[in-house]
């Protein structure tokens, strides 16, 4: 299995090895991400619940999702990996804080946000 830190790691060294250093600017990796992320979305844009679920059972969909997903995945690593963020110690983070936020008795099955529970 593949850590987040090896992963980075690579994805470091495939952008050194380009010298893709002065592009990778929190700016200009935040904006690569907004837009794949967009594109994530627009696999998905006018399809219905089913028909994701029916695509993503091994169709070219679920391949094209894959692929946009690994896209923002990677973009992201990157983003923390410039900007010094600890990316699993941030989900740790934020999801003890959503727990506190969050609690099962008021939230289960309620999509309200925190302050109206």
């Amino acid at each position: 299995m593949t850590d987040i830190e090896d992963l980075t790691a690579r994805i470091r060294a495939f952008s050194d090895a380009r010298s893709w250093e002065p592009f990778h600017t929190p700016k200009n990796l935040a904006m690569a991400l907004a837009g794949e992320a967009g594109e994530l979305l627009a696999e998905l844009q006018w399809l219905t619940d089913d028909q994701i679920s029916a695509g993503m059972s091994g169709s070219d969909l679920r391949e094209r999702v894959r692929m946009e997903v690994t896209d923002v995945f990677m973009y992201l690593l990157r983003f923390a990996d410039v900007t010094g963020i600890d990316l699993a110690q941030a989900a740790l983070d934020k999801l003890a804080r959503n727990e506190l936020r969050y609690p099962v008795e008021k939230s289960r099955g309620n999509a309200s946000k925190y302050e109206e529970l």
